[in-house]
């Protein structure tokens, strides 16, 4: 639990300290969250060893509680020093870009692990984290769409071979919002159709964020933290993209092929992995999504494996001719279609 917690609060106290003091201090957060991390993950163990089944739950939970709590300080506290432009014309683009790969990385795959929680109110600190960012549907889409229907036609999120990344974010953010509504309205209606509806939360949550930006740095505060939003959003799109790219279940009658290890894309790396709590290990969340993120585990057999590290990943895919020059041919491995492109 050490290496999660290290890592991940090393990245925050050096954005707090970017934030505050300026100086060196943006340029140390930004390498740390990018060559820093390159370089551990080439240098280190390849991959972490695995926790014994439930060891590490009670700190995970912990951890992630803490950064759940420390996201909005640094978001509001960012929004508030980028929006004054005390830091400089060149130390505000270096915070602001060490804040984004922040959010995207880490605050993302956080909310992402108290959403799946059963508790209410650990879920529902997840759904704020989401809404501070405008991206609060992402808390219905998810786990009611996304986990029910990855790697079919009928996931938004699950990127389909031969599609690049800029046309799939356009339909991903689209479709996971209708289909995460009618999801939810669909539950509702089962249940009676009783009490708000989520996504009027969802919307509220966006409001007062952009209204708390407003009060910190008036228009400039808004701008930043739409800046920052669709910059952490862009980065889970990619993780969803890369994460599925290609991958398939097979449909047996009127109905498709259970989730299985073969049906997300995974990466080993220690440092990154650590970084975003285990999110790279995809196959095994899919498998078990309440699982604890210390105990999620790799099965280099069973598991699609991609050939570098997730935010190397990530990168290559805004390059869609070098993805698909890297990816399809292992895709079409993994799912037994050599016909298709």
């Amino acid at each position: 639990m050490t290496r999660f917690t290290l890592i991940t609060l090393g990245l925050a106290g050096l954005l707090a300290l970017a934030l505050t003091l300026g100086g060196v201090w943006p340029l140390l957060a930004l390498l740390y969250v990018t060559v820093f991390t390159f370089c551990m993950d080439r240098i280190a163990a390849f991959a972490a060893p695995d926790a014994p089944e439930g060891q590490e739950f009670p700190a995970g939970r912990g951890l992630s509680l803490v950064l759940g709590l420390v996201h909005f300080p640094l978001l509001y506290g960012g929004v508030a020093v980028l929006a004054q432009g005390t830091l400089g014309p060149v130390n505000t683009g270096l915070s602001f870009v060490a804040l984004a790969l922040f959010l995207g990385q880490v605050s993302n795959s956080n909310a992402h692990e108290l959403i799946h929680q059963p508790e209410r109110g650990v879920r529902r600190l997840g759904v704020l984290v989401y809404a501070s960012i405008l991206f609060g549907h992402h808390a219905s889409a998810h786990p009611r769409v996304h986990h029910i229907h990855a790697a079919t036609d009928r996931d938004p999120n699950s990127a389909r071979l031969g599609e690049g990344f800029y046309r799939f974010a356009l339909r991903a953010w689209v479709g996971s919002f209708r289909e995460g509504y009618r999801a939810d309205s669909a539950m509702r209606a089962r249940r009676g159709g009783g009490g708000l509806h989520p996504y009027l939360a969802y919307g509220a949550g966006a409001a007062a964020s952009l209204a708390l930006a407003w009060g910190l740095g008036g228009i400039a505060g808004v701008l930043w933290l739409l800046a920052l939003a669709i910059y952490a959003q862009a980065q889970l799109l990619l993780s969803d993209y890369v994460q599925h790219y290609g991958l398939r279940r097979r449909q047996r009658g009127d109905r498709w092929e259970p989730v299985g290890p073969a049906h997300s894309w995974n990466a080993p790396h220690g440092f990154s992995s650590a970084l975003m709590l285990n999110a790279p290990r995809h196959s095994d969340h899919h498998a078990k999504p309440a699982k604890p993120f210390p105990g999620l585990t790799l099965d280099r057999e069973a598991m699609p494996i991609l050939p570098h590290s997730l935010p190397v990943m990530a990168v290559l895919a805004l390059l869609p001719p070098v993805w698909r020059r890297l990816m399809d041919r292992r895709a079409r491995r993994w799912s037994g279609d050599f016909d298709h492109v």
